[in-house]
């Protein structure tokens, strides 16, 4: 068979990434995000690109900026707004541009001297929001731009914070925080034709400006989301509300754009809301409720509708028994559409209001970033699975009300990017533990594999917990490692998501009970397979996917190798300094701690393992990495060779996070991970290196 993508890893980083979608207000067009490396290959850039909805045209490319664009939103006039770094400076912020409907070049409408981190607009109004991070003491965005200006040129780097959290997965939070801004008009057509501020006292500024929505929010709107109503008279927003001993939960806020007023639409103590969305009158809003955990008892979540100006607040899918991720709203109000993961797909549900019924529209994939026509015969969205990367999809609702169970048909439109060709095939695995509980999981296998040349079983382990193997991963591709003869066995044990409750409480506060002793009976019943060789082995996994890794190598020797990406090493160290201490040590009690520690079993491991972690990785620490690293070499019950040397081996990443995200970088993880899989599973001498290591 012809080499594919996957068979070179410089092909494989060189594949366009489609994310985001937008689509204008008369549903005539769809336009998403398309990342691809830029020209010396050292990082991506996305442009936006033009999806016909009707299928019939090819998509075509409306962006060519320098440095890229993001985040497409319409404004109600069908303008084209999107988030983009331009200008002559190294330090240029993120600002807010506006491409045309009737053509023409992108001009600035909006900057704020910390960057613009989203943008938002009114589907029925000439309203447009934003949310940019601002120093605290700054009244005005010129205010921010000379406060910044001094630390700059006084080398300040110093933080004095005051609240809970200090960063968050991959970047520090302050010394500014986000706050909302209603972006006005000004007729000032040279400001939008040029983003350099007129005088060093001044903030850049376009053919808009800023007025500030919330003043005094400070940290309430770190890692928030907002919608504003089609008529653009107030949004909803998230907001962080501090608790003793440093927790934080989430309130449901009204904020009414013409005078910057708030009500509490939803304050629920006991939970976490997110994923607001007003209705298209204006009259309520959906959102998601998360309820809190506690040491013995899982999270719960369903999807809750209140009266937009507070009150008459229900609770709509609190007896379905899947947690919905996405709430979009119909147009006639007289439904919701909503995203739950389910059996290892990411499915898409209608919900009715009055009755809050639930019926499942698709089958196939993981749907992200959902869209719905104006006049509610469509729905649009990315879909992905393990079988192709994100591609744009149009969902018919003309049948909604006679669909059965996962009828809607779905068409795949003709987008910016073809299905890259796979080195194998994919399919479905299951069996059923001692308990009588079903666990699946998807399984790669590469072309030829067969009782007569079975291939060597790798078994990835995915992170979350709380999550499933059900969407295309650049990061974790088990396409790369089944090019090169392996079996990828994605399996979804305890605690995975799109189960069933009971299925997530099997291993809550027990991680190394059910998780554990689910992913070793999978693995046994796809090792009786006659095209899996049982005897080459590995297990591998990221996050606490790694930590589910640590606990294998101490708790089984039936691997020959072991990889651990991002792992939760001792928890005791691991749950004070995440970045989330409060959400993990709700779950993570002294005793759960000490029960379920991997740390604790490091004289067990005789498994070779190669650890590998990020120093910016704020969810895991690196110091989970350091110790890991520090007590394989000291306590683990694999000796060095007779000259001293381990087989375990740290592949270090001093400026990545949780995630290994530059191309050149992943390049690496991916050869190493290779080179070592290679050596102690399949027995070949240690193999070449990249030469970007230096060795």
């Amino acid at each position: 068979m012809n080499a594919t993508p996957f068979h070179d890893l410089d092909d494989y980083i060189a594949l366009p990434r489609l994310g985001g979608l937008a689509l204008s207000p008369d549903g005539r067009r769809l336009v998403t995000a398309v990342s691809t490396l830029n020209e010396d290959r050292t990082t991506y850039q996305s442009a936006l690109w033009e999806v016909d909805p009707t299928g019939e045209r090819p998509a075509r490319r409306l962006t060519h900026g320098p440095t890229g664009e993001s985040q497409p939103v319409f404004t109600a006039d069908g303008d084209l707004l999107f988030v983009a770094k331009r200008g002559s400076e190294d330090d240029a912020k993120p600002a807010v541009w506006s491409l045309p409907a009737a053509g023409g070049e992108a001009t600035l409408l909006a900057a704020h001297p910390g960057g613009v981190s989203s943008v938002r607009a009114a589907t029925r109004a000439a309203v447009v929001t934003l949310t940019a991070a601002t120093l605290p003491a700054a009244a005005d965005p010129d205010e921010d731009h000379r406060l910044r200006k001094e630390r700059t040129e006084r080398k300040v780097s110093a933080i004095l914070h005051s609240e809970y959290p200090v960063r968050y997965w991959d970047h520090d939070l302050g010394p500014d925080l986000p706050r909302i801004y209603v972006a006005e008009p000004t007729g000032d057509a040279d400001a939008a034709a040029d983003p350099a501020p007129e005088d060093e006292a001044r903030a850049p500024r376009g053919s808009h400006e800023l007025r500030d929505l919330t003043p005094g929010a400070r940290a309430a709107l770190v890692e928030t989301e907002s919608d504003v109503a089609p008529d653009g008279t107030f949004l909803v927003t998230t907001w962080n509300v501090p608790e003793a001993r440093g927790a934080v939960r989430t309130q449901l806020r009204r904020v009414d754009l013409a005078d910057g007023a708030q009500t509490v639409l939803v304050d629920a103590p006991d939970a976490d809301l997110g994923a607001p969305r007003v209705s298209p009158d204006g009259s309520r809003v959906a959102y998601v409720r998360e309820q809190h955990s506690t040491a013995e008892q899982a999270p719960r979540v369903w999807v809750e509708v209140v009266d937009a100006t507070g009150g008459g607040r229900r609770a709509l899918t609190r007896e379905w028994d899947r947690w919905p991720a996405l709430v979009r709203w119909l147009p006639d109000g007289t439904g919701l559409l909503v995203v739950a993961d389910e059996d290892g797909r990411s499915r898409l549900f209608h919900v009715a209001l009055d009755t809050g019924a639930v019926t499942r529209l698709t089958d196939e994939g993981a749907l992200t970033d959902v869209v719905v026509a104006p006049d509610g015969a469509a729905a649009y969205a990315l879909r992905s699975s393990y079988a192709y990367p994100a591609e744009v999809v149009r969902i018919d609702l003309t049948v909604l009300d006679a669909v059965d169970e996962g009828g809607a048909p779905v068409t795949v439109l003709r987008g910016p990017a073809e299905r890259p060709a796979l080195p194998g095939t994919l399919t479905e695995v299951e069996t059923t533990t001692e308990d009588g509980v079903r666990v699946r999981a998807w399984l790669a296998l590469p072309h030829g594999a067969g009782a007569d040349s079975p291939a060597p079983l790798l078994l990835w382990i995915h992170g979350g917990p709380l999550n499933s193997w059900n969407a295309w991963s650049w990061r974790w591709n088990p396409w790369i490692m089944v090019a090169r003869g392996y079996a990828v066995l994605l399996p979804d044990p305890a605690l995975s998501t799109g189960y069933g409750q009971d299925f997530i409480q099997r291993g809550w506060g027990a991680w190394g009970g059910a998780p554990f002793t689910d992913l070793m009976a999978i693995t046994d019943a796809v090792e009786q397979r006659p095209d899996i060789d049982a005897s080459r082995t590995a297990a591998m996994g990221g996050s606490f996917g790694g930590y589910m890794a640590n606990w294998v190598a101490g708790h089984t020797d039936r691997f020959r190798a072991v990889v651990t990406h991002a792992s939760l090493w001792a928890l005791d160290a691991f749950g004070p300094t995440t970045d989330a201490a409060w959400y993990w040590g709700r779950e993570m009690s002294p005793e759960m701690a000490l029960a379920n520690s991997p740390h604790l079993h490091v004289e067990n491991i005789r498994t070779p393992m190669l650890v590998i972690h990020g120093d910016k990785d704020y969810r895991v620490p690196i110091g989970e990495g350091l110790r890991l690293w520090y007590e394989l070499l000291s306590k683990s019950g694999l000796p060095a060779d007779e000259e001293g040397r381990s087989p375990h081996r740290f592949l270090y990443f001093p400026d990545e996070n949780h995630w290994i995200l530059t191309p050149q970088n992943a390049k690496v993880w991916y050869s190493v991970v290779e080179a070592f899989l290679a050596e102690h599973v399949l027995g070949a001498e240690p193999g070449d290196l990249p030469p970007t290591l230096g060795l």
